[in-house]
């Protein structure tokens, strides 16, 4: 026996190990191959269907047999099969032999009914997916870096406020004083726990919520052949070899290969995205049409073919197949198995770990300095004589201290609680919106979205054949939408123009048509017809059967013809002609009145060319209709109407009839039945309408559509479908302008540099398969876009799965879809996207909003800390460990809960997305925040030093009006810092946020109990009213200095940076000229900068260049100031008409700029 890998089943799987001396003929990779891809060559290297079937150990007429517990008899494959094909891919192998099977459940003993069988193919049940329990989603969230940066300062502050409150040191002097330096540890701990809580919690909360989504009943019954006897069982119960019915309705629950059918019509867009019925035929006459087509080789796309695939469903006809593959041996099966992949991290939460890793490094850079000088100093005071060791340890251990709350104080405790609060309330509300975030960190992912790959059927389409446009004779035509369908006649503009010049509504069209034309519309349509109404769906009319005819049964409901169901039970029906293929229409004869009346549907040229004769009418004569000779100046109008429509990828169905006075008529010659031919039947027959009919748009996709554009977001179509109907359809969404549109083959063969090329300009990609649609996503993920995938189809699934957002339909989408994306559109409309990005959006702004509120607050708290530790002889900040909490947690806390709420504005899609690699900082948001931490530094260090002399206050008042001031310099640049933009109005929008009014008040009246009441916990002293004026005013002032801020050009500051989106050859080939000017810059930096000059040379317009390059200089200075993390205010990058589109520091659109040109001046 040859080795083979184990495969590690999941629980409770268990795997059975290889048996070469199986009794089956096949493994189950063998009988796979037969259905991804479609391959009839493989077949009848099989032996046709009679090698599938003795393989098996099968039999298409009476089924398995139940009592099927002794051993079989064993066959070799090379007993089964004829000849290999050409390429060899059937040849026998060991791998094949040796493959193992995954049984989920309990492993049938021997001897038990058809236990060779399950251990050979498995059972028709996927293993469940184990959710994660709360105390893994807690353990995975702790793994944040920020996360883990605050544990270590947590307990490093734990444990040294320990030490300096109860340790054999600090007993003497804090004898007076409440021990209560531990609380900060205490309080970073209670919100690391909180943060942990929230964001595991609110995980399992969103999982649950899609398992209910998710429940419906999959245990469902399926007619099966067993002992020769039809029976319903389980799809749990299916097993390969099994004979299964099809009928109607029924969505398939295994693979398999057709053995017996009849018109049968299966629809495979949920699982290739097709969105034409494919015709299923038996194997032998799928052989001999594709002998007949193409030579023998069968191709994926072909017309009809003999495998039956699971997940899709059966449309018209009846079948009989036999069971190929089940279980995760399934095609829908390996699909579901394929998307249970660990999801990766998002570009905030990369942006947040980078944040993190330097924030540690600065503070502890930061700590580190100050231990050095505070050392320094310490030894230095040695010159006065040394104190004992008691002493020296005693300083030591303070100056320890002063250190770690240089480090507590620089990390941003609030942020992790700000990001989870932000996604948190985002998904919640985002509910309300039709969006149910599965994957929380999708919801962020989303706002940087630059590119949606789209589905068209199901997700830019309803996926239900409607009639969208028609004519009734020549005398009346109508349209669905008339903004979407627009018809011109396509060769002579005189032809027809009367008619498709001013089409009326569906709606309109009843009230406009004589009584004896809808009538003659109702007979036509409802008797003629297998399509029959199924049980409603969600509240909404469903019809099962061909997609043509339920699209014609839903046009007479359109028309408030409801009265099918009564029509075809009394009429009578003479003669019947179900749809052939070769005639390519379908008729009935019944009785009316004494007359005998033959309607007769199909396609409409075919129609054309057997009328003899037109209805028409005066639209306004609601009685009667005439009937017209059809001569060749209505013939070419007809067929121009009919060109029109076809050049809109419609396909356009005629209806007609004929009346006799006898049946059956004189003069006609009747078959060996006795029936009437069809032939002589159809032959001048009266034309009564053309209609076309398509998937129509879903309601709202246009105007989605071009908010997408409008917010930079790249939506392209990628589908299944034909190119022509994929071209028309992304034409009436506003998706084709006129870009790339091609075919799935042929994308997938370029080269990575000619698809490098194709991808900025590609809006269509059609005839795609699903490998087809990864390959794009990956392709665009390379290049650093941010890529949403909708879907609904288990043909998305993959693709869903790979994206950074992966969007699927709630209530048309598979479970193979749902399970595999991030976001579930509960109303399945697509226009529910550009809520989902700007929401994104909005959560984006608030980590940003509240990172410029924190990082100001640690910014100064961290200076004036160092500032007033170093500068005091006791080595004493100026703010208390107490003092330092409220502000830097419990405060940041609030603000978190303030800043995330804020909802989001249609502002927020006037602007580009970001890119992966852009700074999480903005340079508008470091300039707001080294703005106000110098306002603040200025306002508390002059009060510190002077205040004293300016006020006259004592010490313990003073040091708590400096507490005050500063929080309330806080208070008021946390509703500063509601605007990332250079635009003044801070308060725009603040009304719509309850929880930022109720903070701000809670935030004010908590800091006044704390200076009125707190005592000696806060070692703050009460404060009378002048005192609290004098606090107040000079937080108030944050507002105005902000304004100020804003009003300073972001531009001059950095015009000379610059970042375009070059190739890294040019690139490359610029930077040593670049090196070049800027060392010349460099060095004329001196002559520049002299006194008052400077104002000159920059007003000097005379020598353009060199304007410029001084320009360019004093920006090279400047930018050795800011930290590496800023970006370009002003960049430039491709859209996907070739432009490059100009943006300045908040992805706010400027201008285009025209192709080719990616320098910014």
């Amino acid at each position: 026996m040859s080795q083979s890998t184990t495969i590690q089943p999941l629980n409770p799987e268990e795997t059975i190990p290889p048996n070469i001396s199986s009794p089956f003929a096949f493994t189950p990779t063998q009988l796979y191959r037969l259905i991804d891809p479609k391959n009839l060559s493989l077949l009848k290297s099989y032996g046709g269907i009679d090698g599938l079937i003795k393989g098996l150990h099968t039999d298409p007429q009476t089924g398995l047999s139940r009592d099927e517990s002794t051993p079989l008899k064993q066959i070799s494959f090379k007993d089964i099969t004829k000849e290999l094909p050409e390429d060899g891919s059937v040849i026998e192998n060991e791998e094949d032999n040796a493959q193992q099977t995954l049984v989920v459940g309990q492993i049938p003993e021997e001897g038990a009914p058809f236990y060779q069988r399950i251990k050979a193919f498995g059972t028709n049940i996927l293993p469940e997916k184990k959710p994660k329990s709360i105390f893994q989603l807690m353990w995975i969230a702790m793994q944040e870096k920020v996360l883990i940066l605050l544990t270590v300062a947590a307990f490093v502050s734990l444990g040294l406020g320990l030490f300096e409150d109860f340790g054999p040191l600090q007993e003497a002097e804090s004898a007076n004083q409440p021990k209560i330096r531990w609380v900060e540890g205490v309080a970073i701990i209670v919100a690391i726990i909180i943060v942990v809580m929230v964001g595991s919690l609110n995980d399992w909360q969103k999982e649950k919520q899609f398992q209910k989504l998710n429940a419906k009943k999959e245990d469902r019954n399926v007619k099966v052949i067993r002992n020769g006897r039809e029976s319903l069982i389980s799809v749990h119960d299916i097993l390969v070899g099994d004979v299964l019915h099809l009928e109607p309705g029924d969505i398939i629950a295994a693979d398999g290969v057709l053995v017996a059918g009849h018109n049968l019509r299966c629809d495979e867009s949920a699982a290739t995205g097709e969105s034409d019925a494919v015709r299923k035929l038996k194997y032998e006459d799928c052989l001999k049409e594709s002998e007949k087509e193409d030579g023998g080789v069968y191709s994926f796309h072909s017309n009809s073919d003999p495998f039956i695939i699971s997940g899709s469903k059966v449309l018209e006809g009846v079948g009989v197949y036999i069971v190929t593959g089940i279980g995760v041996n399934s095609f829908n099966g390996k699909i579901m198995m394929s998307l249970r992949t660990d999801p990766e991290d998002t570009p905030l939460q990369m942006k947040l770990n980078d944040l993190a890793e330097r924030i540690a490094k600065l503070g502890g850079a930061a700590a580190l300095l100050m231990f050095i000088v505070l050392i320094i100093i310490y030894f230095v005071s040695f010159r006065n004589g040394v104190p004992g060791v008691f002493q020296i340890l005693d300083n030591l251990i303070r100056i320890v201290i002063s250190t770690v709350t240089i480090i507590v104080v620089a990390v941003p405790e609030g942020l992790p609680l700000a990001v989870t609060l932000a996604l948190a309330y985002a998904t919640t509300r985002m509910l309300k919106d039709n969006n149910l975030v599965r994957v929380l960190s999708a919801c962020e992912t989303m706002g940087n979205a630059t590119t949606v790959c789209s589905d068209k059927t199901g997700t830019l389409t309803q996926n239900k054949m409607t009639v969208v446009a028609g004519t009734i004779g020549l005398s009346v035509s109508f349209v669905r939408d008339a903004e979407a369908q627009s018809f011109e006649p396509k060769n002579n503009p005189r032809q027809g123009t009367d008619i498709l010049d001013n089409p009326i509504s569906i709606q309109q069209l009843k009230s406009k048509l004589p009584d004896d034309i809808i009538k003659l519309l109702n007979y036509s349509i409802a008797i003629n017809s297998s399509a029959f109404e199924g049980d409603p769906e969600n509240g909404n009319r469903t019809f099962v059967g061909s997609k043509t005819e339920t699209a014609l049964l839903g046009f007479l409901f359109d028309l408030d013809l409801d009265n099918v169901k009564s029509l075809r039970e009394n009429a009578e029906i003479k003669q019947l002609f179900p749809f052939s293929s070769e005639r390519k229409a379908m008729g009935v004869v019944i009785e009316t009145d004494s007359k005998w009346r033959f309607y007769v549907k199909g396609a409409s040229e075919v129609l054309l060319k057997k009328a003899k004769r037109i209805v028409k009418f005066e639209s306004n004569d609601s009685a009667t209709f005439g009937v017209d000779d059809l001569d060749k100046e209505h013939a070419d109008k007809l067929n121009n109407i009919i060109e029109t429509y076809a050049s809109q990828s419609l396909r356009t169905i005629g209806l007609a009839y004929r009346d006799f006075e006898e049946w059956p008529p004189k003069n006609m010659t009747l078959n060996v039945e006795g029936d009437v031919p069809y032939e002589e039947l159809v032959d001048g027959v009266t034309l009564l309408s053309i209609v076309g009919i398509e998937d129509p748009l879903r309601e709202g996709v246009r105007d989605a559509v071009q908010m997408c554009k409008k917010a930079g977001v790249t939506v392209r179509m990628v589908t299944g479908d034909n190119i022509l109907t994929a071209k028309s359809i992304a034409t009436q969404c506003g998706i084709y302008t006129g870009g790339e549109v091609m075919e799935g083959p042929v994308f997938r063969n370029l080269s990575p540099q000619e698809m490098k090329a194709l991808l900025p300009n590609l809006q269509v990609l059609a005839r795609s398969s699903p490998e087809d649609k990864k390959i794009l996503v990956g392709r665009l993920k390379e290049l650093g876009e941010v890529v949403a995938v909708t879907g609904d189809g288990t043909n998305d699934g993959p693709a869903l799965k790979l994206s950074d957002v992966g969007f699927s339909m709630g209530i048309a989408g598979t479970e193979v879809a749902k399970e595999a994306s991030s976001i579930i559109l509960m109303d399945d409309n697509f226009s529910s996207i550009v809520k989902a990005i700007m929401w994104g959006r909005s959560v984006n702004d608030a980590v940003k909003k509240f990172l410029q509120f924190q990082l100001t607050v640690n910014v100064t708290a961290v200076l004036l800390t160092f500032v007033t530790a170093v500068s005091s002889s006791e080595q004493r900040s100026v703010l208390s460990a107490v003092q330092l909490l409220w502000v830097n947690l419990i405060m940041d806390t609030f603000a978190a809960l303030a800043l995330a709420t804020d909802p989001p504005t249609l502002d927020l899609l006037h602007r580009e997305p970001e890119r992966k690699n852009a700074p999480l900082i903005t340079l508008d948001m470091w300039k707001m925040i080294i703005g106000q931490s110098i306002f603040q530094l200025v306002i508390t260090l002059i009060l510190f030093y002077g205040g004293k002399t300016i006020f006259n206050y004592d010490e313990p008042v003073m040091r708590t009006v400096i507490f005050n001031t500063f929080v309330f310099l806080q208070i008021f640049n946390e509703i500063n810092c509601r605007r990332l933009d250079h635009k003044l109005n801070v308060l725009k929008g603040a009304l719509a946020n309850k929880f930022l009014i109720i903070i701000f008040f809670i935030m004010v009246i908590g800091q006044a109990l704390i200076v009125q009441f707190g005592g000696a916990a806060f070692q703050a002293k009460q404060l009378n009213i002048i005192q609290w004026l004098i606090c107040v005013g000079f937080g108030f002032l944050s507002i105005p200095v902000g304004v100020i801020i804003r009003l300073i050009p972001t531009e001059l500051i950095c015009c000379g940076l610059r970042q375009s989106t070059e190739t890294a050859t040019q690139v490359q080939r610029e930077k040593e000229f670049d090196a070049i000017i800027e060392m010349q810059n460099r060095l004329r930096i001196f002559k520049t900068l002299r006194g008052g000059r400077i104002r000159a040379h920059f007003g000097d317009k005379k020598e353009k260049y060199e304007t410029r390059s001084k320009a360019f200089a004093a920006a090279t200075m400047l930018s050795s100031l800011v930290p590496a993390s800023i970006g370009a205010p002003i960049t430039s990058e491709p859209n996907a008409a070739g432009q490059r589109r100009r943006t300045d520091t908040n992805n706010t659109i400027i201008d285009n700029l025209p192709a080719g040109n990616p320098n910014i001046v």
